[in-house]
């Protein structure tokens, strides 16, 4: 069985909360899971993350004031819904962060056979990643 990690990061591209879910399992079904608890000015995701009760969610629990989601090219919602194009650049920390955790040969290849042990290693690598970011921040 494969599975998925699902990660929330700071604006200075630390994480926040890491989750473990099934591989087949679309992006934003998980997404409920990783809002909870957290705290945020601004929601920044990719299209996969493009649903109404999410966008909700983000505001009425998480006090986000701006979502920046893209809609789906094939939504049925109607008119497009606008978002800022240059903070959405910012999204390539999450790309980097995953590529910085995929540096763990461990996580990359997943040697763990149980997912419990697998998420505690992708939490132990990203505890490390968030060490390093921080001590290199000015």
């Amino acid at each position: 069985m494969s599975t998925k990690i699902h990660l929330a990061i700071d604006g200075l591209g630390r994480s926040r909360k890491l989750i473990l879910g099934p591989g087949q399992q679309s992006d934003y079904a998980a997404a409920g899971l990783l809002l909870e608890g957290l705290k945020a000015d601004v929601l920044i995701a990719d299209k996969g993350y493009d649903a109404d009760w999410l966008i909700k969610q983000a505001q009425d629990e998480c006090g986000v004031a701006k979502v920046v989601i893209p809609a789906r090219c094939r939504s049925k919602r109607g008119p497009r819904r606008d978002y800022d194009k240059e903070l959405y650049k910012t999204r390539n920390k999450i790309e980097r962060y995953f590529c910085r955790l995929k540096e763990w040969r461990r996580v990359l290849t997943r040697f763990e056979k149980k997912a419990a042990n697998f998420l505690a290693f992708a939490k132990f690598a990203a505890s490390i990643i968030n060490y390093s970011i921080t001590v290199n921040t000015p």
